[in-house]
């Protein structure tokens, strides 16, 4: 095993086995950071961003601080082997790479550009996300690349149903997958729609155009249904399927999973209270914030 890594960091980026596992020690602990959400209610991006001089455009930021994840962890996956003497990783490393990549292929490109109107984000939120990215897409890129399974037999000790394990973990992925581009295109559709009304009656000289970034409904479609906040959900189901497939025993797929519930669990619980407050009860109804029976 290498005892020192070079890169764009010497020995952190890609890092060493003895840094890799420091890190990864931290990045457990994440869930208690992300905890401090629960004392606040504020949230500088979308339907809670206010103000202020240290905003950045919605589109340029989303796009700046998601892409980091997948070029991190490509650049881990591609830079990591050849300074530990791995020649051939096992096509399973290859699918889960490729795997997070489609995703944020989507999450990270194609969702800021598909949005009719994205509101400001403050820089912390930036940052705090950006760092996320760096650090998850780092940790899972050096599993893949060398610090994981290096071998068919790994893969067979790691996998308790081999193959199927495997398969049925991608299957749950491409489901959590479609689901959140149907929910987060529902969301759209909201925007699509005020902004139709609005050329229709700007067109009429009826009034003058104004700004959908502000514009909000209660959804319906789908499992919107029955909750809010749908497409974080779906999204938890992805990284569940993604998880199943690496194996229960690989932590930073582990980690990626809690760490994004316990991210995203404190915003969609504030983010009901906001669609109460701002619909009212009877508008919302009976509807979960995020997780059915239980938020």
């Amino acid at each position: 095993m290498a005892t020192s890594t070079l890169g764009l960091i010497p020995n952190w980026y890609p890092p060493t086995r003895e840094n890799y596992d420091l890190i990864l020690s931290l990045w457990k602990w994440f869930p208690a950071f992300a905890s401090l959400q629960w004392a606040t209610t504020w949230y500088g991006m979308g339907k809670t961003s206010l103000p202020s001089p240290l905003n950045l455009p919605g589109r340029l930021a989303w796009l700046t601080m998601e892409s980091p994840g997948f070029l991190t962890l490509l650049y881990t996956f591609f830079r990591l082997p050849p300074q530990l003497s791995v020649t051939d990783l096992p096509w399973q490393n290859s699918v889960l790479a490729g795997l997070f990549v489609i995703h944020y292929s989507y999450r990270a490109i194609l969702f800021p550009l598909l949005q009719p109107s994205m509101a400001p984000m403050h820089l912390s939120i930036w940052a705090s996300a950006f760092s996320f990215q760096v650090i998850n897409g780092l940790m899972l890129g050096s599993w893949l690349g060398g610090y994981g399974p290096t071998s068919q037999e790994d893969w067979n000790n790691l996998l308790p149903f081999g193959t199927l394990q495997f398969s049925v973990g991608i299957a749950i992925f491409y489901v959590g997958l479609a689901a959140n581009y149907y929910h987060d295109d529902e969301l759209r559709e909201i925007r699509r729609r005020e902004n139709h009304r609005q050329d229709r009656l700007v067109k009429e000289g009826r009034v003058k155009r104004g700004d959908v970034s502000r514009h909000y409904e209660v959804p319906k479609a789908g499992l919107f249904k029955y909750m809010l906040y749908p497409h974080y959900f779906v999204e938890w189901v992805e990284w569940f399927g993604y998880w199943t497939a690496a194996g229960y025993g690989c932590v930073p797929a582990r980690c990626f999973l809690f760490n994004e519930v316990a991210s995203m669990l404190p915003r969609a619980v504030r983010g009901k209270a906001w669609y109460v407050e701002k619909f009212g009860e009877e508008k919302v109804g009976k509807k979960w914030a995020v997780i059915p029976g239980v938020w």
